[in-house]
């Protein structure tokens, strides 16, 4: 499969995923809002899903994939399914214990996360009683990474990057059966999340089997490999993970700000993840094995083309998302959210978020292009050393621009952090040699620049004529349906006149096999 063909692959499914994940969230903002309740069960949700991005996704699939890729190449599927089983039976051991651990101290590991919770009677209390429901999520989507690594090594795309749906619609489902009957709709969600988890796991486990590499508990045994892959996880989950690191910075701080403000990031956070998760996951999720692959091969210009076009397709669809949430942030807002317990105050709240988010969304898609060449090489330890200098960028100007502008300077430093991680993932890659902008990229990236700038004008305009129609729902719905044409146009006439893409070279990419 080509690179493009698996990023549409990823990118369709992905899209699928934050489709219903922004149908959960309209959800939750009906029945919770933006006060306590809410924020308690997003700091609950978050806890399981930060350890999921960082160890499971994030740094064991960096880890994981080129091992299990080389042991496929080299020595067959059998060796290949033997691996995957020892890591899986070490990974379910390991992650059994630290759930268990974990929810015994769940009251501690809250006020730390939330240390604000604390000032508001009852809050955190609800807080801990959620994340105790939420938190077994971490060891089955854990599982169900470590098949979605193996089915993705296999260059089979599809089935994992389904997953998120069943999470999304299960979760949906235990919020409208089960609110009736719980002390709050919180809890509803907190069970629904906790099926959820399992729903994910069952699922990818039928679609490894039916590959002839269905994985089964064995002896548990630290064998060579099992080792060298507990080695370069914990390297590696701060530099996958820089991300999920800044936005519990984020919460950590908002926690303390004002009541509602864990709420407005994490609903801002959603809606920029939509052009996060179709492109840049898909990017990354594709890119890291056809990497491994060509340099286990020693096809060092094949890998720099690979990545060169993998920033270009990057560029040519975040750019122009980027501009698109920033003028268009208060109609989406207000499209996806205001009903309900949530009003006009809070969607102002959320757009401001949201501009800033989505001022870092093309830095945060070329750090999913820049990783996977440090590790399909097996280097692990300098995405470490960059992410910990741009966490500390980003707590400080979190710092620095909490008092002036309260939630939204949280986001935007998050956005700040995320350039300063590609400037630096950047210059380090050129000094040793590993990524050089090729003449195609340098010439069409000031145009693709140009062209996103040229839709974002012609977006500005169009919203000023029809913002009298975007405040009640319809008309909200009719405005952002109109806009996300206008956009769509606008972008692509001024992609062809710049030069910025050719339509058939797209074609070619796609018919371009391995």
């Amino acid at each position: 499969m080509s690179l493009a063909r698996a990023i549409a692959t990823v990118g369709g499914f992905t899209m699928l995923s934050r489709l219903t994940g922004l149908a959960r969230e309209m959800m939750i903002a009906h029945y919770l809002g933006a006060g306590a309740v809410a924020d308690a069960f997003f700091v609950a949700f978050r806890f399981p899903n930060l350890f999921r991005s960082l160890f499971a996704e994030g740094a064991f699939n960096a880890a994981f994939v080129p091992l299990f890729t080389g042991k496929l190449t080299a020595e067959g599927k059998v060796e290949a399914r033997d691996f995957a089983a020892q890591a899986f039976t070490a990974m379910a051991a390991v992650l059994a214990v630290f759930v268990a651990v974990t929810e015994l101290f769940m009251p501690a590991a809250m006020l730390v996360l939330a240390p604000g919770f604390a000032d508001v009677p009852g809050k955190m209390a609800l807080t801990v009683e959620l994340a105790r429901i939420c938190f077994p999520y971490l060891l089955f989507i854990s599982l169900t990474a470590l098949q979605a690594g193996v089915l993705n090594s296999l260059g089979r795309f599809a089935a994992a990057a389904g997953t998120p749906v069943l999470l999304n619609l299960t979760a949906m489902a235990g919020l409208w059966a089960l609110a009736p009957f719980t002390a709050t709709p919180g809890h509803a969600l907190a069970w629904g999340t906790f099926a959820a988890g399992v729903v994910q796991f069952s699922w990818l486990m039928v679609a490894v089997r039916r590959t002839g590499m269905g994985l089964r508990p064995v002896r548990p045994r630290l064998s060579p490999e099992v080792k060298l892959l507990a080695k370069r996880i914990v390297p590696g989950a701060i530099g996958a993970g820089v991300y999920q690191v800044n936005i519990l910075i984020n919460t950590m701080i908002a926690s303390t700000v004002a009541n509602g403000a864990v709420s407005y990031l994490n609903y801002a956070d959603r809606v920029n993840q939509l052009p996060l998760g179709v492109v840049g996951i898909a990017i990354g999720t594709a890119l890291l094995p056809l990497l491994s692959r060509q340099l286990k091969a020693g096809e060092i210009e094949a890998a720099r083309e690979s990545q060169n076009r993998a920033m270009e397709v990057g560029l040519l669809r975040t750019l122009p998302a980027a501009a698109a949430l920033m003028v268009l942030a208060v109609p989406v807002v207000r499209l996806l959210f205001e009903r309900g317990s949530f009003g006009p105050a809070e969607t102002a709240a959320t757009a401001a978020a949201l501009v800033a988010f989505a001022a870092g969304l093309p830095a945060y898609v070329l750090v999913k292009v820049l990783v996977p060449a440090f590790f399909a090489r097996q280097d692990t330890a300098t995405p470490v050393r960059v992410a910990g200098a741009a966490m500390a960028v980003n707590i400080a100007l979190n710092l620095a621009l909490v008092a002036p502008m309260a939630h939204v300077g949280m986001a935007l430093a998050t956005a700040i952090a995320a350039w300063f991680n590609v400037a630096a993932l950047v210059v380090l890659l050129k000094r040793r040699g590993l990524f050089a902008i090729d003449a195609r990229l340098r010439g069409r990236l000031p145009r693709i620049v140009a062209a996103a700038a040229a839709m974002a004008a012609v977006l500005s305009v169009a919203l000023n004529l029809l913002a009298p129609l975007s405040v009640r729902p319809l008309g909200a719905a009719l405005v952002v349906a109109v806009l996300l044409v206008v956009g769509l146009v606008a972008y692509g006439i001024a992609v062809h006149l710049l030069g910025a893409a050719r339509l058939g070279e797209l074609r070619a990419m796609l018919r371009r096999r391995r």
